[in-house]
Parts: structure tokens; sequence; C-alpha cells
């Protein structure tokens, strides 16, 4: 089993190793080029969607684009932006915040890419639902049907095993019996119960709860972490000097801290941010394919605020109280670490904010990602596999609770990255049609602004 191990974290090394983190940034730095800086010029428009319906009364889908957005952004904003993020400093130092936003940055077109293209080439499945993301923009747009199966593969074994069960589970599991004193078995029956009774009612049931949680849990945790920057705010200024400097020069050791080259920084810093936001990965596509509009462009720009709410604030959120109180020096990693950190700025409750947020963050990733698992299953096998397909990812979150296993998680560390490959592919072969699409739509946009003006 040691050997296994072993040789799984090689694999895993080499699979997020600097090949795959050159490709999914230089994916996001191509479509920024091609895209004339789309994800700064054209921000603004893009939240103003996000709070507005699409008029278009032929606008077809399952959810709402703020629903679709909300259910993507379940599964997207989870146990990373807690743990990830003191993973990230904890071994690249606090220049690892910096990277995370320069991945991030160019991730919100890559993230924009994606939206588009989801929309673009869904299809109505045998139950009427939509059905879209990487594996059917693969398919119709490339003509590569192997790619496409490849990347439904890799999905299900990342739902069945990674992102959406295990480390979900473990983190809500232990951070109910740490902090709240719950038995894991107590744990394990009720999130069983609940995933249950939302997973089994498909997107809409999935959306409905996202709508409802996605916006608390992240203003909750927000609030939580902009009050103890209020209370340490003659510190801000230093905290966020020391990022950038960091960024570019080694940091030196200290308390429990090791010190990290510049290379470490980048590495863990886009490394950890592509996992918190997943710009690239070919996941948050598959529920912008649900969302009713008629505009592939208009849905692409709402799917690109997911990266900026993912990881331009709540992930810069932890990262900046983790670096000016000091915790990332300390001996504790992970959870252990933002709790530590809460816990020392805000004496009583900082550690109940840190707990109740990865609970929700925890729980709503492994709504969303039932929901990608369901749609790359009915790809791959037809709408008859989806229910047994919902009955093991239930059993799975049932025995979650109670496994360590550390091999399982690897192995799904490094599908995670083997399912980005060919949605980057599909991404870079199919840039074109997104350049395309994105200037028509904003060529109609200008001939009716300037209609409007004629008739006014």
């Amino acid at each position: 089993m040691e050997k296994l191990t072993a040789l799984l974290n090689q694999i895993d090394s080499f699979v997020w190793g600097p090949p795959l983190l050159i490709l999914l940034v230089g994916t996001g730095i191509y479509l920024t080029i091609r895209l004339g800086l789309l994800q700064v010029l054209k921000l603004p428009l893009a939240l103003k969607y996000l709070f507005s319906k699409d008029t278009d009364s032929s606008a077809e889908g399952d959810v709402s684009s703020f629903a679709a957005l909300c259910t993507a952004l379940a599964a997207t904003i989870g146990t990373g932006n807690i743990v990830g993020v003191a993973t990230a400093l904890k071994a690249g130092g606090p220049g690892a915040l910096f990277w995370m936003w320069i991945a991030a940055f160019f991730g919100m077109a890559t993230k924009y890419g994606e939206g588009l293209l989801a929309v673009k080439y869904r299809v109505v499945d045998d139950n009427g639902q939509m059905s879209g993301g990487p594996m059917y923009y693969i398919e119709k747009g490339l003509g590569n049907k192997f790619l496409a199966k490849m990347f439904a593969i890799f999905g299900i074994g990342v739902a069945f095993f990674g992102i959406g069960t295990f480390a979900q589970v473990n983190a809500i599991a232990n951070a109910a019996k740490l902090t709240l004193g719950l038995p894991i078995i107590v744990t394990a029956i009720i999130l069983t119960i609940l995933v249950t009774l939302v997973t089994l009612g498909g997107i809409k049931s999935i959306s409905r709860v996202a709508e409802l949680l996605v916006p608390f849990m992240a203003v909750f945790y927000i609030i939580g972490s902009i009050i103890v920057l209020l209370m340490n705010i003659d510190l801000v200024p230093s905290t966020i000097a020391l990022i950038i400097k960091s960024a570019f020069s080694p940091t030196a050791a200290g308390g429990g801290f090791l010190g990290a080259t510049v290379m470490m920084a980048i590495r863990n810093g886009i490394a950890r941010g592509v996992f918190s936001n997943e710009s690239g990965l070919g996941s948050a596509p598959i529920a912008a394919a649900a969302a009713k509009t008629k505009s592939c462009v208009r849905q692409g720009l709402i799917s690109m605020t997911g990266t900026f709410f993912d990881t331009i604030v709540v992930c810069t959120m932890t990262g900046l109280v983790l670096i000016l109180t000091g915790a990332w020096q300390g001996d504790l990693e992970g959870a252990a670490m933002t709790n530590s950190a809460f816990s020392q700025a805000l004496p009583g409750i900082g550690q109940l904010i840190v707990t109740i947020g990865l609970m929700f963050f925890a729980f709503t990733t492994i709504l969303g990602w039932n929901y990608y698992g369901e749609r790359c299953t009915e790809y791959l096998l037809g709408v008859k596999w989806i229910k047994p397909f919902k009955y093991t990812y239930i059993f799975l979150i049932a025995i979650g609770a109670f496994l360590k296993l550390d091999t399982i998680w690897i192995l799904a560390d490094i599908v995670n990255g083997l399912m980005a490959i060919p949605n980057l592919i599909g991404l870079i072969g199919l840039s074109g049609v997104i350049v395309a699409e994105t200037k028509l739509y904003f060529k109609q946009l200008e001939n009716e602004k300037q209609l409007n003006k004629r008739v006014a």
C-alpha cells in the first residue's frame, strides 16, 4: 500500500506539475488576449446580467441564469476556500495569494469561454432536461468523441471519489465533532438524509437550495472576515505589501514556517487557485448549460463572475486573515490553521464562523458535484443510468465520514487534473467560435443602442 501511495503521489505531482499549470494559465492568457481583456471591460455588464432575467421569451433552459451560477458556485466554493488557501500559504508563503489572484484573473476569461460554449452546444436529453458541458462542445464543436468520453469518465471519477464526496463529508464530520461535539455517525445520518432529499429532485431542487444557501454562506463568511480585517485595519497595508513582495522574492522562515521560494509560491498559488475556482477544469459549464437563456455570450459573462466571487473575493478574505494574524507561520495546517486565525482575531465566535462556513461550503459542493456526475453519466450511458448514479453517490456520502482513504484522495486529485486536459483542448480548439460569438453579440448590442437613440 505504501508503494502504491508513493507511486500515486508521483503521478499526482506530475499531473499537477508545470505542464498542466502552464496549460491552464496559458489558455486563460490566450483567451484574454483574443477577447481583448473582456474580464475587465465587461465585468460591470456581467454583474448587471447576474441580477436580471433574460427578457427573451424564447429563452430555453431548466433554471434561471442566477440559479445556474449558484449551482456552479455551490460546487466551486468549497473546502478549497478555507483549507486550500491555508495549504497554499503554508507551502508557498504569502506570495501564493498573489499568484491565486493571477490564476483567477486569467481564469475569468477561461470560465467565460466555458459558459459560452456550454450554452451554444447544449442538447435536450430524453427526460426533456438540458444537458451540456465539455463533453458536448468537444463532441459537437471539435468532432472528437474520444476526448468527450474521457472528460465524462474523469468527471464521474471526481464526483464519486474526490471533490464531490469523501473530502467534503470528512470536512463536515470533523468540523461538527470538533466545534459542536456531534458524533460522526450522527453527522453522517443527517448529511445522508439531507443529500438524498435534495439530489433526488434533480437540477431544479439542487438549484433552489443553491440559490438559498450560496449567497447566505458567502455573505456570512465574508462579513466575518471583514470584521477581522476592520479590527486589524492598521495591519492591512503591510499585509498586502508582504503578499506582493513575497510573490517575487523568497519568504524567510519563521515560527513553524520553513520558508518558500518564488517557484513554490507560484506553483502553490496557481494550483490551489485553480482547484478552488475550477476555471479550466470543465465542471462549471455543466451547470451553465441548464440556464434559461437565449444568448450563449450572456451566460458566459455570468459564468465568469463565479471565478471573481470564488477567488478574488472569498479566497482573498481567508488569505488576508491568515496572513495578518500570523497563523500562516504556525505549526497548524489546513482548516485548523484557519480556525486558529479566526479564533485569535475573534475569541469565542471566530471558530464558529469557520466551522459554519466550512460545513455550508462542503454541503453545497456535494450537491453541485452530484449534478455534474449525473450529467456525465447521462452523456455516457443515457438517462436510465441517472438514478443508479444518484443511489451510488448517496451511498458514498453515507460511508464517507468513516473512511480515511488517503490513496483514493490522491487518485481523485489525479483524475481532477486529467479532467482539465480534454476541456482545455476543446477551449483552445474552439477559441475561434468563442471570439466570433462574442463579436457578433456586442455588435448586435451596439446596433440596438444606436437604434434606440434614433427612436428617442
